[in-house]
């Protein structure tokens, strides 16, 4: 340590790329973590057991739009491990009320939709039996389709036009406040038999449910259902062959998993270019000050010391330089991370600040590993003098 100390503002420099490094590489780690529990937390207020089945052509233009029934919603609603199952129309259709217009998500369902969603009302009523029995022209809009037809009124009991046709605001839903739910922001529901006389469309938009256990059970059910009425030869199981294509906010969470462990790592890493660049500065300051210390080097071998001894004393000098910066930044790094996540708590609500154990340990490791990779060099030139010429040395 005497070493390290002898000369503060040199070992500062030595240090500084190991600190912006393990610093970084922290940071990100952590943000990474915070991000992924963040939206695997949105995901969650969802319910992990939410599922949507919808027709291919929803996702891959010029397929079928048309392949989801009604009685695929009756047949599907009779499996043991499926529960809280509506049936889903979407209506591309503005939504007019006196100079005012919106062009939300508009869908005609059953009341299940808003327990699949996790949906809140803000005020009034959901859709009921009666709503759905008496294809009543009532609809239930959300937050921000309110703030955008009504501005401050109370939306409630006035008169919009859908389609040519007159709707009475019943319920105003909550904010959704989560980016998982995004379309769902300035949701417009009526009931399903309404937006099916409104349209005139037999065929689904949207089949929402939830699974009663094991979503990958639930999921093969329907995959197996489907296929059947279907009339689909699919021996390989290769979904690409299906006209239909079953969702679960599970499988959005392990994709989401995946893909935020990969970008971590893929920045993690580039980060760590920074601890390459500090271990080479290492390395330079270290022989340097081999070069300075050749006299007190042959000294120490005139005395006594062996050749491990010259060796463990540069090599643990370049150690320790590694580790207080190592230290050192991953406390900036940590710092830095709980500092964005308060900000972007502020707007996207609950943002967790995350710190694994693991991020810490292969910070300090990487720190570590630097050390002792670019501190070997040095320390075996210091160790491979041989004493006479050391003390020669001028």
């Amino acid at each position: 340590m005497r070493g390290v100390l002898a000369n503060k503002s040199q070992a500062f420099l030595t240090m500084l790329g190991i600190i912006i490094g393990v610093a970084s590489v922290t940071m990100m780690q952590s943000l990474g973590a915070s991000f992924q529990g963040f939206i695997l937390a949105q995901i969650s207020s969802v319910g992990g057991q939410t599922m949507g089945i919808v027709p291919k052509g929803v996702r891959d233009l010029g397929a079928d739009l048309n392949s989801l029934t009604y009685e695929d919603y009756l047949a599907i609603r009779r499996l043991a491990t499926v529960t809280s199952i509506t049936p889903g129309i979407i209506i591309p259709q503005k939504i007019l009320y006196r100079t005012e217009s919106s062009s939300p998500y508009l869908i005609g369902a059953q009341k299940e939709l808003f327990t699949n969603y996790g949906m809140k009302l803000e005020s009034g009523r959901l859709l009921d039996a009666n709503d759905e029995h008496g294809a009543s022209s009532v609809i239930v809009i959300a937050h921000q389709t309110a703030k955008d037809l009504f501005a401050d009124d109370d939306p409630l009991g006035k008169r919009v036009t859908i389609g040519g046709a007159s709707f009475t605001v019943v319920g105003v839903l909550k904010e959704v406040g989560s980016p998982v739910l995004r379309e769902f922001e300035d949701a417009v529901v009526m009931p399903f038999t309404r937006a099916k006389a409104l349209t005139g469309q037999k065929a689904l938009t949207l089949i929402s449910l939830q699974s009663t256990g094991d979503v990958a059970l639930t999921k093969a059910d329907i995959t197996q259902v489907l296929r059947q009425r279907h009339s689909i030869q699919n021996p390989t199981n290769d979904a690409a062959k299906d006209d239909f294509e079953v969702r679960s906010a599970q499988q959005a969470a392990d994709i989401i998993k995946t893909v935020s462990f990969s970008l971590t790592l893929f920045l993690s890493l580039i980060a760590g270019i920074s601890l390459v660049v500090g271990g080479i500065g290492i390395m330079n300051i270290m022989l340097v000050s081999v070069m300075e210390r050749t006299r007190e080097i042959g000294l120490r071998k005139a005395v006594g010391a062996r050749k491990r001894d010259i060796l463990l004393q540069f090599l643990f000098e370049a150690l320790a330089l590694t580790l207080i910066g190592g230290l050192i930044g991953l406390l900036l790094g940590a710092g830095l991370a709980w500092f964005i996540t308060l900000i972007g708590s502020r707007f996207l609500g609950d943002f967790p600040f995350v710190l694994k154990p693991s991020a810490v340990l292969l910070s300090l490791g990487m720190a570590v590993g630097t050390g002792l990779v670019f501190g070997i060099a040095p320390a075996k030139n210091a160790a491979d003098l041989r004493p006479i010429e050391a003390l020669r040395y001028e």
